[in-house]
């Protein structure tokens, strides 16, 4: 009879543990649709609350304030929407081939996420833990173009091509060249014929 009572209350906080995971999940997903669809800055606790089917006490038991939420949301954001890996890359040994490949999954992904990435950046400046965040996510960015600029040789052009290759890598750039009508394919080209330009 004990095993059985035993047995009957692992089962119970099993399907509690489960439940409570299920909820934050749905929480979560409340934050994400939110935040790409009016940005942080107009995402309620109230709002969240409506659209996961929750109490606004259900969403603060679960994040007591904007730094566990932002944390859980970007999280969960990057693990949907993976950013490119330069590891693909590695085995491109001609710098125009690899840089042209690099931009392009890039762009490609900017592409996917930028009804979120423009509300974000526009609203980081009013978040701490956003601007935390954020600035993670940029560095991971400037390491891509650290990346990419490695493949070219050395010489007096590295400095120069540093500073485009990370001006190449910003969501603002891909912005500006799509707001211009300009496809991922042929933003990676102009970006190749700059770096390819040379020093005057």
């Amino acid at each position: 009879m004990r095993k059985v009572k035993k047995a009957k209350r692992r089962y119970v906080l099993r399907a509690r543990g489960e439940k409570v995971a299920e909820t934050r999940a749905r929480i979560i997903g409340a934050i994400m649709r939110l935040h790409q669809e009016v940005g942080p800055r107009h995402t309620t606790v109230s709002a969240i609350a409506a659209r996961a089917g929750v109490e606004r006490l259900t969403v603060y038991r679960h994040f007591h304030d904007e730094d566990a939420m932002f944390s859980a949301c970007s999280n969960r954001y990057l693990e949907l929407n993976p950013p490119p890996d330069p590891s693909t890359w590695a085995g491109e040994i001609d710098p125009a081939r690899r840089t042209r490949r690099g931009l392009k999954d890039l762009y490609a992904f900017f592409g996917r996420t930028a009804p979120m990435l423009e509300k974000v950046y526009r609203d980081v400046s009013e978040y701490v833990p956003l601007k935390a965040i954020m600035g993670q996510f940029d560095a991971r960015l400037r390491r891509l173009a650290d990346h990419l600029a490695d493949a070219w040789p050395g010489g007096k052009s590295a400095v120069r091509r540093q500073v485009i290759f990370r001006h190449a890598v910003k969501f603002a750039t891909w912005q500006s060249l799509e707001a211009d009508g300009v496809d991922n394919g042929r933003k990676a080209a102009l970006m190749l014929a700059w770096l390819s330009a040379k020093d005057r």
